[in-house]
């Protein structure tokens, strides 16, 4: 009998699949790992999630374009089907955080939204409502639609040096004018450090941290309520 891989092994191989935007890999190595009784939240965050941030930076380097992209977000959703139903109770409850609200969308002047359709994408998958703004979104933009929405959390996003002092600007402007509103941001030009001193409530690091930041933040305002 063959020996059963180890656990890091599954991972590695969604990881690769995603990236190939292989559908029928991720579908046999997804069903392999529930038959195995795997990790299957490791499975999704550690295999399905992380091959597509790197499909992002592939794409941010050049080396992938839109159409991958697309394949490989179905592969993904196609492993996140199978993987789901597998959950255990606790982890599924992680991922259907009660009436968890997020406008998310990238700061005027910056066009790098790969990062954020991630982070959107992964809020998708915890349940999340979300309204996506896109991508170089004037900060008026983002109050008239909180005034629409009266979201839990606004998510901005900067992937450039340039830009990033809006993220800075729009926090400021936003807590003036909605005081109990949560702002979680991310991009490579921020860290954990400059978004305390800048006023936002939390920092993602990546989708993935992004996301288990935004639970916090819910659980925090429901257990207030």
């Amino acid at each position: 009998m063959a020996q059963k891989p180890e656990e890091n092994e599954i991972l590695a191989c969604l990881h690769q699949a995603v990236i190939s935007f292989d559908i029928q890999e991720v579908e046999k190595i997804c069903h392999y790992a529930i038959e195995g009784q795997y990790d299957i939240y490791r499975c999704i965050f550690e295999g399905l999630v992380a091959g597509m941030e790197e499909v992002g930076r592939l794409y941010e380097e050049g080396e992938y374009f839109v159409p991958e992209m697309l394949l490989c977000a179905d592969a993904l959703y196609a492993g996140l089907e199978l993987l789901r139903p597998h959950l255990k109770v606790q982890e599924q409850e992680v991922l259907h955080q009660e009436k968890g609200q997020v406008i998310i969308g990238v700061v005027s002047g910056d066009i790098h939204d790969i990062g954020k359709n991630i982070v959107r994408m992964m809020f998708d998958i915890a349940g999340f409502t979300v309204w996506d703004l896109g991508r170089d979104v004037p900060l008026e933009y983002f109050i008239k639609e909180q005034e629409k929405r009266n979201a839990d959390i606004i998510c901005l996003s900067s992937m450039m040096s340039t830009t990033a002092l809006e993220i800075k600007h729009a926090i400021r402007k936003l807590k003036e004018r909605f005081p109990n509103l949560k702002i979680l941001v991310g991009g490579a030009p921020l860290n954990e450090t400059l978004a305390a001193r800048w006023g936002a409530d939390s920092f993602g690091r990546d989708a993935a941290h992004a996301v288990k930041e935004a639970i916090k933040i819910i659980r925090c305002l429901n257990q207030k309520t």
